[in-house]
């Protein structure tokens, strides 16, 4: 079975490991720090913070700006469950913007005619998540310039994107976001196995986010409010936070990583070029991208256009699977799952990200990839399409 996505590893990331296992620190130490300092240097933001995974980093994003009940999360309905749940985690209500027909990410002008009526209503969202689907960054500058008019925080979420690039700028310079979300989990553009980063301009949000990381506790007795002349081991818990911190391992296996992130990004480019032109004549929409942005190719969509095929999706899909090629579907619309369905949203809510889904195929692509199992991959999509 040929994958739909796999991981790099190199004989210098197993012993970017081994040297931390042999070392005195094993859990969040030196090498976390300069795993942050390194990728935030890479991205071109002021401060990043290593946490256990995407999700915990949208979590504490959220958290960040004091998100909480009473507030509204606006998302795209063309995500993970991670981007609208961790509102959720704060208590906070949810709600979503249609996409792009072309891009498949959050529609600027959907998003801004949904503000309108926000405003006209009385409700605008507290906090926007924008998802930079299967590695191509949202319309930036145009989220940026609604938030300033309507007033809501951008957070990015770039699980998809570590190493894409938008205005010709690193995907997490936070430059039109107030915070920038990645994810490092083994199917992502780069991995330390489970993890996740994340990157923000703001002094405030940083020291937040370090504070709820580790559980709200301080050790800075600047930070403290109980008397002073206690001894070296005092602490103070601030906050109700959690226990996010990533490990020394794997911030050993990030660094790595991150030295081969354009290569990486780089070879899936190329992986894509070669997938649109083996494509041009089949009744598919290979990916269409914006002039001012480079991918990081985390997945690779086609979309079937059904009405020229004789075969449904599924039968597609699985006559693919039998013919050893690990297809994927990315995503199920996130406010068709039954947990939201139980918050009120039902079929046809967001008409452009349904019939999206209904057409969506991911195919394999991820680096280590042969040339001999591209062909493999293009030839069965077009058997599987055509017979």
């Amino acid at each position: 079975m040929i994958p739909y996505v796999h991981q790099s590893i190199s004989a210098a990331d197993i012993d970017a490991v081994v040297n931390v296992l042999k070392s005195e620190w094993l859990t969040q130490g030196p090498t976390v720090r300069r795993f942050e300092e390194e990728l935030a240097s890479y991205c071109g933001a002021n401060y990043a913070v290593a946490v256990t995974n995407g999700t915990s980093g949208l979590h504490l994003a959220c958290q960040s700006f004091g998100l909480g009940p009473g507030d509204l999360l606006w998302t795209s309905p063309n995500t993970f469950v991670a981007s609208a749940n961790c509102a959720r985690y704060c208590g906070a209500d949810v709600d979503f913007v249609d996409i792009d027909a072309r891009t498949y990410n959050m529609s600027v002008v959907a998003l801004e005619e949904k503000l309108a009526l926000a405003k006209r209503n009385g409700r605008l969202p507290k906090a926007v998540v924008v998802v930079h689907f299967a590695g191509q960054s949202c319309d930036m500058a145009a989220i940026a310039e609604l938030a300033h008019e309507y007033g809501f925080y951008v957070i990015e979420d770039a699980a998809h994107a570590v190493g894409g690039e938008y205005d010709g700028e690193k995907v997490g310079s936070c430059r039109f976001s107030d915070l920038t979300v990645f994810s490092f989990h083994p199917v992502k553009v780069m991995t330390t196995g489970e993890g996740g980063m994340v990157l923000t301009n703001r002094k405030d949000f940083y020291n937040r986010l370090l504070n709820l990381r580790n559980h709200g506790v301080t050790r800075d007795p600047r930070e403290m409010s109980g008397e002073e002349g206690h001894g070296p081991w005092y602490y103070e818990q601030l906050a109700l936070g959690h226990n996010y911190r990533m490990t020394d391992i794997q911030a050993a296996l990030g660094l790595s990583q991150l030295e081969r992130l354009d290569v990486f990004v780089e070879e899936r480019s190329e992986l894509a070029q070669r997938y649109n032109e083996a494509f041009t004549d089949l009744p598919i929409t290979t990916p269409w991208q914006r002039s001012n942005v480079r991918s990081a190719w985390h997945l690779y969509v086609v979309r079937l256009r059904l009405d020229k095929l004789k075969r449904s999706r599924r039968e597609i899909f699985e006559s693919l699977h039998r013919a050893g090629i690990g297809v994927n579907v990315h995503y199920i619309p996130v406010h068709l799952h039954p947990y939201y369905r139980k918050l009120g949203f039902r079929d046809g809510d967001f008409p452009e990200a349904e019939r999206y889904y209904q057409e969506a195929i991911t195919l394999p692509l991820f680096p280590a990839m042969t040339g001999a199992e591209q062909e493999y991959v293009a030839k069965g999509l077009k058997e599987a399409l055509l017979n």
